[in-house]
């Protein structure tokens, strides 16, 4: 099939609930898949548009609940359609009602951070040997109540189970936020020696009221 935005549609049709028809219809997705510049061209008339992501449409009167589960795993464009063939008073005809089935999101797989895959990403030696040394320093302050948690792109400082400062990793420099002595949230790039300075003292002000 072809949609109303010229995508090449794979369609899977059952007269019955069948669990089977997800892999029958990867099947024939991974043929169209793998086929997609010819069909166009074969089926030129239906405009299909090679460059578009590939539909996968499973078609059924029921679909249980292990199959619609199983749909929310594959990374490719799926729709569940279940239907129900009517036959309206006074008319010898039957009519399809279709009603899409909606496909529950993935939950997020948790992915644990590596300290040092943050700090290779500072790639100029000396802010690197800084930042490493900076939190060596703020970990010996108080062990037991400062953690030091990498996140998605920053680093993450905790006292007492409470943030107090991220540290951002630059490619020739580190960016630190924390608070400032009115309280406000601020970052502070650090670039030498000097600048390293100024912050430490602001961090361990910041511990200190937080423990």
């Amino acid at each position: 099939m072809v949609d109303s935005g010229n995508a090449l549609a794979v369609g899977e049709l059952k007269v019955v609930e069948d669990d089977g028809m997800l892999i029958q219809g990867l099947d024939y997705y991974d043929y169209a898949s793998n086929n997609i510049e010819r069909i166009a061209r074969l089926y030129k008339d239906f405009n299909i548009d090679p460059s578009q992501p590939i539909r996968l449409i499973l078609i059924a009167p029921s679909f249980s609940v292990s199959l619609i589960n199983r749909c929310k795993w594959i990374d490719v464009p799926i729709s569940l359609f279940t239907y129900k063939c009517i036959v309206p008073d006074g008319s010898k005809d039957t009519v399809p009602v279709f009603i899409e089935t909606t496909i529950p999101s993935a939950p997020e797989v948790f992915q644990a951070y590596n300290l040092g895959d943050r700090l290779k990403y500072i790639t100029d030696r000396e802010a690197n040997r800084m930042v490493d040394e900076l939190i060596k320093e703020i970990q010996s302050w108080d062990p037991s109540k400062i953690v030091i948690e990498p996140t998605k792109t920053d680093i993450s400082l905790k006292v007492s189970g409470r943030v107090f400062s991220y540290i951002g990793p630059r490619r020739k420099y580190f960016i630190v936020y924390t608070y400032d002595g009115e309280r406000k949230w601020n970052g502070y790039p650090v670039h030498q020696k000097e600048d390293l300075d100024q912050v430490k003292a602001l961090l361990k002000s910041n511990v200190e009221k937080l423990v």
